[in-house]
């Protein structure tokens, strides 16, 4: 594992994560417990949760991550979830402020009636985490509701009526997640547009399995104000200029992009090749605990491909916030942090 001398620095930076799922993040102890709930297919030993953590490609991935899915059964479950996983943010990677991307229609399951639960009840769970997170651990959490690509338009539909009819207090953002391939952007243009008529923003994944031409579609059918992941804009030089200028942040997640083998080794990341370009950067952990890493872990992997300083991490977190659709109170307090802990640090 890369050790990085700017570790200890990284480690008690004040952060901001903007591409993060919600059931993504559940740690061993998180999925142990749920799978003690719920005993199934998915192993309650850490030591087997190692061995079920490891996927070989995207799509085994998506399979691996729909059975933890299937863990979250019930609104106490979404709660203690939600909850934990502001804990370990917070105290482990010191974060202050995250948009979690959560994906309703997976714990709903409008389309299977008698097996999910009710929108009010998932609401309210992920709102009582919410508060009791910010509350317990100083963590401002914020949600992004997102689509599952690979269930269509059903689903879209679903997630949009959440979005729109059972708004969470925190909601800020609507995206589009899960498997690119053979899942056109385009179809889902009705559905952002009327979540951005809702004053919700735009932020789908794009790029990460798929050529720069979905990009394109995300920021002209989607109106992405965000891009997730973006990876294969580096092959494109008018997409890397169009976002340079236009300031659309790309969402980067290194160790994800390797792991699901969009990138074939961390040395050959692109993230250089963003900020060459003027490309606006944040550095992100998707799914940390399924791919074996943290957002500290991304940090250091960031400093290492931009050969940075702690000056120019600290640039890192700062910009991550000024890319966040967190209130101007929040983002002018911990830009003020961020500015503190560095100089202290110094």
């Amino acid at each position: 594992m890369l050790h990085s001398p700017l570790s200890g620095f990284i480690a008690g930076l004040p952060k901001a994560e903007l591409h993060v799922h919600h059931v993504g993040s559940a740690s061993e102890r998180i999925v142990s417990e749920l799978a003690e709930r719920h005993p199934g297919t998915v192993p309650s030993d850490p030591a087997l949760l190692r061995e079920f953590f490891a996927f070989t490609d995207f799509a085994h991935f998506i399979k691996v991550y729909l059975a933890v899915v299937d863990l979250v059964k019930t609104p106490e479950d979404v709660r203690y979830l939600t909850y934990e996983i502001g804990r370990e943010l917070a105290e482990g990677q010191s974060v202050r402020y995250a948009e979690l991307t959560c994906t309703p229609y997976t714990s709903v399951l409008p389309d299977e009636p008698g097996k999910g639960m009710a929108i009010e009840a998932y609401t309210e769970a992920i709102e009582d985490a919410r508060v009791a997170a910010e509350r317990d651990f100083g963590l401002v959490l914020r949600w992004i509701y997102d689509i599952p690509g690979e269930s269509g338009l059903p689903a879209a539909d679903a997630t949009l009526r959440f979005a729109l009819d059972h708004p969470p207090e925190g909601l800020v953002g609507f995206g589009l997640g899960g498997p690119e391939i053979g899942v056109p952007r385009e179809q889902f243009a009705p559905h952002f547009a009327a979540a951005r008529a809702a004053g919700l923003h735009s932020v789908p994944h794009a790029g990460e399995t798929t050529g720069p031409g979905t990009i394109w579609t995300s920021i002209r059918e989607l109106g992405a104000e965000r891009i997730g992941h973006g990876t294969s804009a580096a092959g494109d030089p008018a997409l890397l200029a169009y976002l340079a200028e236009h300031r659309i942040p790309l969402e980067v997640c290194p160790s994800s992009n390797v792991a699901t083998r969009a990138v074939a080794t961390l040395a050959e990341h692109p993230l250089p090749v963003f900020v060459d370009a003027g490309v606006l950067v944040t550095i992100n952990s998707d799914d940390p605990p399924m791919f074996g890493t943290t957002l500290n872990r991304e940090y250091e992997i960031a400093a290492d491909l931009l050969a940075l300083d702690a000056s120019g991490v600290a640039d890192l977190s700062a910009a991550a916030v000024g890319a966040s659709f967190a209130p101007d109170e929040v983002k002018a307090r911990l830009l003020d942090e961020i500015e503190s802990y560095a100089k202290a640090v110094e």
